[in-house]
Formats: structure tokens, sequence, C-alpha cells
């Protein structure tokens, strides 16, 4: 139980934390708005929620000596896995906070960039919190206060880090992976009910017909370049013929 309990809550932060990240990829951009940054406060603080939790119950179980050495592998493999997401996390907050600084709202020093990004981030967040709809209200203080709450928040997330490292000693070169990389992308799962819908499976490729209708018209390619080949070699020499006796 305990271990179904901690996958489905680093779940929840690894969703929310890439729903941070793809937030944070329009500020300064011409998608940026008031809206975008109330959704990066809430993004964000909603991610450090997850944070604590997930670290509460993984120290806990991880300082406990009763568990068998499958459960104590399973609980390190999580806790290299909630490390990595707590990094990413702390890279993606500094920044927000560098862009913010650059590109303030309420008194533009300089002009929006043109990515070529359009439309509402409303529903990406929405997702990731689990939550119906996302509500503002208006903060004439976006620029100061909320760039304060997240230098901040930032220093309360670098300590958590450095914590983490102090109270368990997970070496992460010694965790062994339970999958080959890249084979959640090989899955045929749908995305929808495991991402934030930032990330979506590439196109497979068209497979080849069965039978000959594939394998003719691969075998008719080779003759029609010899045969346009000689037609341009035709028409050279003709050419040539022409510009000799006319001289």
């Amino acid at each position: 139980m305990g271990k179904e309990e901690c996958k489905t809550m680093l779940d929840a932060l690894n969703k929310v934390t890439a729903c941070y990240r793809h937030l944070v990829i329009a500020l300064g951009s011409t998608s940026d708005s008031q809206n975008l940054r109330e959704e990066l406060k809430r993004t964000r603080k909603k991610a450090q929620e997850l944070a604590v939790a997930n670290r509460t119950k993984l120290t806990s179980l991880l300082k406990d000596k009763t568990i068998s050495k499958e459960d104590r592998a399973e609980y390190e493999r999580l806790w290299v896995l909630f490390s990595s997401s707590m990094d990413l996390l702390e890279v993606d907050m500094k920044r927000s906070l560098e862009i913010g600084q650059d590109f303030p709202l309420k008194v533009p020093t300089r002009h929006l960039i043109q990515t070529g990004m359009t439309g509402s981030t409303t529903t990406v967040a929405a997702r990731a919190m689990s939550v119906q709809n996302m509500k503002y209200e208006a903060d004439s203080n976006i620029d100061t206060a909320d760039l304060r709450d997240l230098q901040t928040e930032i220093t309360q997330v670098t300590q958590m880090v450095e914590e983490m490292e102090m109270k368990v000693q997970v070496a992460p070169w010694a965790v062994e992976a339970k999958q080959e990389a890249g084979a959640e992308l090989k899955s045929n799962m749908s995305v929808g009910n495991s991402s934030v819908g930032v990330i979506s499976m590439c196109e497979e490729e068209p497979k080849e017909e069965e039978g000959g209708g594939g394998s003719g018209g691969s075998s008719l390619a080779p003759v029609c370049a010899v045969f346009v080949f000689l037609v341009i070699i035709m028409v050279a020499a003709v050419l040539g013929y022409l510009v000799i006796n006319m001289s």
C-alpha cells in the first residue's frame, strides 16, 4: 500500500512540475499575460505542497529499518525520481524569476517576443491541478510582490533539497532502473490520462502495405530514374550538335 501511495503522489508532482515548465516557456512571449502569471503562481505553490508531502512520506519509509530489501530498493528508486523532479522545479522557478524581472507586465520595459505561440494556458494548468477551471483576481503587485514571494520560495526549495540530501543518503548511481531509457515514449498508453497535455506522442510512421502492392511501386523507381537519365543525355547531345553546326 505504501509503494502505490508513493507512486501516486510522485506522479501528481511530476504532472504539476511538467505543467509549470510548460507555462514558464510562455513567459516573455506574446502569450504572456496577467492570467499566465497567476497560473504560474498557483502551479508552483501546488508543486511545493506536493513536494513536502512526497518528502515526508518517503523520508519516513526510508528511515524504517524493518522494511524488506526489495521495498527499500523501490523506495530509493522513487526517491531518486523525486529528487530529479525537485531539481527541475528549482531550475524552472529561477528561470521564471529572471524572465519575470526582465519582462514586467505593469510597466513594460521591452517588447514581448513573438514566438508563434498563441492561445490560453489555462486548460493545461487546470488539468495539472485537477480543477474544473482557473479563476483569478486582479493583482496590481504581480511585478513586485509576486516576484518577492517567488524569490523566497526558491530559497525554501533550495533548502528543502539540501535537507533531503542530508536526511536520506541515497546514491543515484547505485539505484537500478526498472525499465529501459525512453520506454515510456514507446508505450501505447493514452497520454491524456498520464500527462498534463504538454507532451504529445509522435505519430507512427505509416507501415508498408502487405503483399506486392508496396514492393511493386519501389521496383519501378530505378527503371524510371534510368529512363529520365537517358532522356537528359539525348537532349544534351542534340543541343550540342546544334550549337556546333550553328557556329
